[in-house]
């Protein structure tokens, strides 16, 4: 933002001269000082080989600005990164597929067992009961009959090179401290979309300044132009004077004197309006100012001055970001109560083995039920809960905040626009005489009635009213920018 002080400075045209700027040579008819002409097209005229730059108008400005200038395209990025927080919190609870799998190779053969197909009884003993119990301690009387496994099957159990490979899908059920995650993900969206418009408004606000600052150093040219003019008339005069002998040497001395102050008047308000538009250039993202401003029109107030605070809680993007922030901060401390229940998820797997082992297969699958509870968690939750309450009274204290300061900058600045439209008006009051006073001296002083130095004094006390009014225009046009900022108005698309 342009501070008060540096909008002075602009305005007094006081910068250091790096690139020294031929003076337009005076016109036929010039117009009074202090009296801009209707939009000129360029500053200087140019040499006939070169191109006349193209006059930028406002808008053109502010509408460059939005699409070229690269911190609006980082604050762009940024914004499109934060509307990813609604997907990162709906992933806790959209369904999770992994696959995975795996090869090991082993140290040793393949490692097979026989396996039976079937089972007969037999007599195993001959028909005889063994005297002696071969079995002692088993329950029931002893028998000559046994169980015998028939149609043995080679199975390999261990491959010496394995290959396993499963899929699995689960689903989260009831999971509510995921169900307020996604409510603070939106809120916390909402809120950098809030945040991105502050800044966006804040880069094309500080274009607005800019461009309002070098026209009203086109204006100081202009003025500089004109009492360069009146300066070489006044020196001329006094050169004939001089030459005829009806004025000493020191009134030819000090005409030369303020002719080369108005020279290098020019040349600062000239290499000033210069530094001005590279600013510009920058914030339109261009690497040269090759363009001119026009003289653009008074900002147009709110049609309705009382209603400015209100608006301002209404339509400031800052306000509505910290209500966005409160809003984070519940959602975010319910998801900390809501991690005292228990989570349910469902889940399907299905499995690949390249060894059948027992079960003679390679595939299965499998579904279920998990649930997780944590009963204890030594005490984190406590912990976490106590913090985000803080949170949700920090953000409340913020948003608070927010509201108050913004209706102080309302209030100031209407303050400061009343302040600078009496200035303003104060200023052309004192313009006015001052060119009316200049106009008596001179004709004084071509009657002979009046010195040189009273003409000079003339002329720069006509000098410092026309600075003072291009100043003080300046300072309301921008007191008055401020105020439809400050109250949510300043809204450029």
């Amino acid at each position: 933002m342009i501070t008060y002080a540096l909008t002075v400075a602009l305005v007094l045209a006081q910068a250091p001269a790096p690139a020294p700027q031929p003076a337009p040579p005076p016109s036929a008819t010039p117009p009074p000082l202090g009296v801009a002409p209707p939009a000129p097209s360029s500053v200087t005229p140019a040499p006939q080989s070169l191109q006349v730059l193209r006059t930028l108008t406002l808008d053109e400005a502010l509408r460059e600005t939005q699409a070229k200038n690269f911190d609006l395209k980082v604050v762009h990025e940024r914004l499109q990164q934060s509307r990813e927080l609604h997907w990162k919190a709906w992933s806790n609870y959209l369904p999770h597929v992994a696959a995975s799998g795996q090869y090991q190779h082993f140290d040793f053969p393949d490692v097979g067992v026989q396996l039976p197909t079937g089972y007969a009884v037999r007599n195993v003993t001959g028909g005889a009961i063994p005297a002696p119990d071969p079995n002692p301690g088993l329950p029931g009387t002893p028998s000559p009959y046994a169980i015998v496994p028939t149609g043995l099957q080679n199975a390999i159990v261990q491959k010496q090179n394995t290959l396993t490979a499963d899929i699995q899908a689960t689903q989260a059920i009831f999971a509510p401290q995921a169900w307020f995650g996604i409510l603070a993900a939106n809120a916390g969206e909402r809120q950098a979309a809030h945040s991105a418009e502050e800044s966006r408004q804040d880069i094309l606000f500080s274009a607005a300044q800019i461009y309002y600052g070098a026209a009203s150093l086109k204006q100081l040219i202009t003025v500089q132009q004109r009492n360069l003019e009146i300066a070489l008339d006044h020196e001329r005069d006094a050169k004939v004077r001089y030459d005829a002998g009806t004025v000493p040497k020191v009134s030819l001395l000090r005409a030369q004197i303020d002719r080369s102050r108005a020279e290098q008047d020019l040349k600062r308000a000239l290499n000033s309006y210069e530094e001005s538009k590279v600013s510009l250039a920058t914030l339109l993202g261009r690497d040269r100012a090759e363009f001119e401003v026009d003289i653009p029109a008074q900002p147009q107030l709110p049609a309705d001055l009382g209603a400015l605070h209100g608006d301002a809680l209404r339509l400031r993007p800052d306000v509505l970001a910290s209500r966005e922030q409160v809003t984070v901060a519940e959602r975010t401390r319910d998801g900390t109560i809501a991690s005292y229940l228990p989570t349910v998820s469902a889940f399907a797997r299905y499995d690949y083995l390249n060894t059948e082992g027992f079960t003679g297969r390679t595939t299965f699958w499998t579904i279920g039920l998990q649930a997780s509870w944590t009963i204890l968690d030594g005490f984190l939750r406590e912990s976490d809960l106590r913090e985000n309450q803080s949170k949700v009274r920090e953000a409340a204290a913020a948003r608070e905040s927010t509201a108050l300061k913004a209706s102080e900058e309302v209030e100031r600045a209407r303050l400061d626009l009343d302040s600078a439209t009496a200035n303003r008006d104060k200023a052309k009051e004192q313009l006015d005489l001052a060119r009316e006073n200049q106009r008596l001296v001179n004709v004084n002083f071509k009657a002979g009635a009046a010195t040189y130095i009273e003409v000079a004094d003339a002329n720069l006390e006509l000098l410092r009213a026309a600075q003072t009014l291009v100043g003080e225009t300046l300072n309301a046009d921008l007191a008055a920018l401020r105020l439809i900022k400050a109250s949510g108005h300043f809204n450029p698309t």
